[in-house]
C-alpha cells in the first residue's frame, strides 16, 4: 500500500486551461510513478485488483471519483506493465475517505493474483 499526499480534483467540472491541465495530469502520474517505483516491485500475478482511495474534504460522485483518479490509473497501469482498457488484466476499484482541508492524501493498493481471495 501506497500513501502520497496529491490533491484530486473532480477534472469533470473544472475549468481550466488545457496546459494547466496537462501540466495538473503530468504531474500527478510522476508523484505517483515515483512513489510506486520506491515502493518496489509490482506484486506478481497475471492480474491484480488495484483500490484507489481518494481521502479529501469533499466527497465527489461516482463518476468525477473516477474521472479524477484517471492520472493515479494510467500511472498504476504503467508500474505494472499493463494498459489500463477494459481488457487488461487488473481489477480498478475507487474508495473515498473525508479529511480536513490540507491534508489530502490517495491511498493506493495493489494486489496480485495469489494476495485476492
Amino acid at each position: 500500500m501506497v500513501e502520497l499526499p496529491l490533491l484530486l480534483p473532480s477534472a469533470a467540472n473544472a475549468r481550466e486551461h488545457w496546459a494547466a491541465r496537462a501540466r495538473r495530469v503530468r504531474g500527478q502520474r510522476e508523484a505517483v510513478g515515483w512513489h510506486l517505483l520506491s515502493s518496489g516491485r509490482p506484486p506478481r500475478g497475471p492480474r491484480w485488483v488495484v483500490t484507489i482511495v481518494r481521502i479529501a474534504p469533499r466527497a465527489l460522485d461516482t463518476d468525477n471519483l473516477a474521472g479524477a483518479c484517471k492520472a493515479v490509473r494510467d500511472a498504476v497501469a504503467t508500474w505494472l506493465g499493463v494498459d489500463d482498457g477494459p481488457a487488461a488484466p487488473v481489477e480498478w476499484r475507487y474508495g473515498q475517505e473525508r479529511c480536513r482541508r490540507g491534508a489530502e492524501v490517495v491511498r493506493i493498493q495493489v494486489e496480485g493474483e495469489s494476495d485476492v481471495t
